[in-house]
């Protein structure tokens, strides 16, 4: 039974419960609650005063292109930011996605609901940065657990100032990028603007044919010696005896594509991505490397150029967007992908080994097969979409893969194509 009383010094009203034991049950007893309300007082008239709420509310919204609003709660930096909303369906490496150059510009949002559980270390870290636009997540932990772990999620967002926001129906939004393709969004903190300002800022900003490149390379060319340490090596057979000098083009490179090539023994010298071909020719590279990066292919044709100059002088190897530039540079065509691949459990077919990989992708663009001279072969296809995967010219001494054979985070299923190279390097230095 509850009573209202009177408070007599203030005059509020007050809640009074009174639990009455019911007869029969002997192992409990009558007891009250009181519940009261703090009580403040301006020019002698009682008010009541809520307080602040124990809990975090929304401060957040996500306006996407489409016209969808999506309040949310905000960690890491505040602000208003724009990019492309790009999902991401890898159940573990948050870290390492967050410092992946090629997520430049976009917003990742993770699949997987539960996200920094176990915090961030300064270990797994890709890049010297995080180039992200934010991260959306469903359920941000309130804890840490990691014997690793140097700092929370949020506290590390915060110092590299990235968006994050938590508590918003990503399972929804994953469901409206599948449908309707990537989009556009705006994260914002700040009430000053409207929804309408937002939503305006959002169809007003595209991330095609913007060089995303430029922002993420390095500056000057130098030497990487680090391999793989032996507490996480899972290559089988040793290092090989032979050294080879591989110089990487940095288009957004991870720091395991350069510790993966190092534990195959390369000896690798990274350039920037406008590093001139003849200056690549004047180091003598048993081979070269085009890097993974971020954004629209057909937006940096200074690259291009580039990969053009260096075909059939040395063997090359590009991954994901050194896959789409080679085959550019081959007379072929790159287009926009739907939603693109982002996750660490892609299936692909290996045609040469007639074996399936379990592959990490993280792309929105891909290489049109049928665009391409003949004499290409084409080596992997995706097998949720069937696009092209991987590509070989051995007249050239080409080969690519669209996707990330180093993983970080994934699976370790195509580690052995970074033989593959060494091998056709042997041979190349074996023919000259």
């Amino acid at each position: 039974m509850a009573i209202r009383v009177m408070d007599l010094v203030s005059g509020a009203s007050l809640n009074c419960f009174h639990f009455k034991n019911p007869k029969g049950h002997q192992n409990s007893r009558d007891f009250s609650i009181r519940c009261s309300v703090p009580l403040s007082s301006s020019h002698g008239a009682a008010t009541i005063d809520l307080g602040e709420r124990p809990w975090k509310v929304s401060d957040a919204r996500l306006v996407l292109e489409d016209g969808s609003i999506w309040s949310a709660k905000s960690f890491g930096a505040s602000g208003t930011q724009v990019g492309e909303v790009v999902f991401n369906t890898s159940l573990t490496g948050y870290q390492e996605i967050l410092t992946d150059p090629s997520y430049a510009g976009q917003f990742v949002l993770m699949t997987n609901p539960h996200i920094g559980n176990t915090g961030v270390n300064f270990d797994d870290e890709e890049a010297r940065e995080c180039f992200l636009a934010g991260l959306v997540i469903r359920s941000l932990s309130i804890s840490t657990s990691n014997w690793r772990c140097k700092q929370t999620l949020g506290d590390y967002l915060m110092e590299r100032n990235i968006m994050g926001i938590y508590d918003v129906d990503t399972r929804a939004i994953t469901r409206r990028l599948r449908e309707d393709g990537s989009l556009i969004g705006v994260l914002s903190t700040e009430k000053s603007k409207s929804d309408d300002e937002l939503l305006e800022m959002s169809r007003s900003w595209d991330i095609v044919g913007v060089d995303l490149i430029s922002g993420v390379s390095c500056k000057s060319p130098y030497e990487w010696v680090d391999r793989t340490s032996l507490e996480w090596e899972f290559k089988s057979g040793g290092h090989s005896s032979e050294t080879f000098h591989v110089v990487a083009y940095d288009f957004g490179i991870k720091s395991n594509i350069l510790r993966r090539l190092a534990s195959y023994g390369c000896k690798i010298t990274v350039v920037p991505s406008t590093w001139a071909a003849s200056e690549t020719l004047k180091l003598k590279p048993d081979g070269v490397l085009f890097s993974n990066g971020p954004g629209d292919p057909s937006a940096v044709p200074y690259a291009v150029e580039t990969v053009k100059q260096l075909l059939g002088k040395v063997p090359v190897f590009g991954i994901c967007m050194g896959h789409q530039l080679l085959g550019q540079a081959l007379g072929g065509k790159t287009f926009k992908m739907k939603f693109g691949h982002h996750g660490g459990n892609h299936p692909v077919r290996n045609f040469r080994d007639n074996r399936v990989e379990i592959s990490a992708q993280n792309h929105n663009y891909a290489v049109d097969p049928a665009s391409l001279p003949e004499g290409i072969e084409v080596t992997h296809i995706n097998l949720n979409d069937g696009s092209c995967a991987g590509l070989a010219f051995p007249k050239l001494k080409i080969m690519s893969l669209q996707y990330h054979p180093e993983a970080s985070p994934g699976p370790h299923d195509s580690d052995s194509v970074f033989g593959d190279f060494v091998e056709m390097m042997k041979q190349e230095k074996r023919n000259s």
